[in-house]
């Protein structure tokens, strides 16, 4: 009897091979997070000397562990739509048989715990924070990601704000400084927008499978147009914010990645759906290196207080 379309190939039995286990914790998703992370340590305004292997660890938290926990998560829940929109992947595929998706889902939450906990009381708080987001955004009852206003939000929080905080906490000992809050906060509403456009490449599974992403609600046209406006709007309160702060040189060059931006968002514009991704390699990239230069000018701002 054919199999439908919807429905997973039946799964071999067996171990997955490594390299499959790989690809299920997508090491090309790690890079926000641990840049996230990064900026967090720059914008504590602490030295590094001597703290280096906490900065490691911290790395490996944010990317390896909790972000790799919320791939594994979303994977093992998201089987059904990916044997539509990405019947390649480990789990619909059957290269990742039985429950392993679940097992090793749950096994990376228990890493990722361990190890935070070793870095102090806000880091564990943070890391049970974002795996907490990272269950509930996947899986049932809550599953976030259904619809595309809470989700993207929940993914924005974890892959920017959520780690940037945790790099000021492993440096600073402590709360970090609120305006490294604020600053935080702001890119990780703008990672909304991210988070829209990569909704684009899934479009008929998740219409297929009642998935609300925001392409899907609000159509190709108008979804790109109302990400455009979210990445970009963030940025300009941190400019301004970073100029009442006397910081108008930081607050320039984030200004200028900016129009860079704009320039190609209005390329994205005029064809979404064949664009969307090529936009996340290009103008993302523009996005987080205004996130590094705010973090230069935090950290100025916090040892000139010192």
């Amino acid at each position: 009897m054919a199999t439908s379309a919807s429905t997973p190939p039946a799964a071999s039995v067996g171990i997955p091979a490594p390299s499959t286990l790989l690809e299920l914790l997508k090491p090309i998703t790690w890079f926000a997070p641990m840049w996230a992370f990064a900026c967090g340590v720059v914008s504590s305004g602490v030295s590094a000397e001597g703290r280096w292997p906490v900065i490691v660890a911290g790395i490996v938290l944010a990317g390896p562990l909790v972000c790799a926990t919320s791939q594994a998560v979303n994977d093992w829940y998201d089987r059904h739509v990916d044997a539509i929109n990405e019947p390649h992947r480990p789990i619909p595929s059957g290269r990742m048989p039985g429950r392993w998706g679940l097992y090793v889902a749950l096994a990376w939450t228990a890493l990722s715990l361990s190890v935070s906990a070793v870095l102090g009381p806000w880091i564990l708080g943070a890391a049970l924070f974002g795996l907490v987001l990272a269950w509930v955004y996947s899986a049932p009852p809550l599953r976030l990601k259904r619809n595309g206003w809470w989700g993207n939000a929940a993914v924005g929080l974890c892959y920017e704000g959520l780690p940037w905080f945790t790099g000021a906490a492993v440096m600073a000992g402590a709360l970090p400084d609120p305006r490294v809050l604020i600053v935080a906060l702001l890119y990780s509403i703008g990672a909304h927008g991210i988070m829209t456009l990569n909704d684009f490449k899934s479009v008929e599974g998740d219409e297929r499978m009642g998935l609300r992403s925001l392409p899907v609600q609000l159509g190709t046209d108008r979804a790109a147009r109302f990400a455009c406006l979210v990445m970009a709007a963030p940025q300009v309160v941190v400019i301004i914010i970073l100029s009442a702060w006397n910081c108008a040189g930081h607050a320039a060059a984030i200004g200028g990645l900016l129009v860079a931006q704009l320039a190609l968002m209005s390329r994205l514009l005029q064809s979404p759906r064949e664009r969307a991704a090529w936009y996340n390699g290009t103008g993302t990239t523009l996005y987080v290196l205004g996130m590094l230069v705010a973090a230069f000018a935090l950290r100025a701002l916090i040892q000139g207080n010192t």
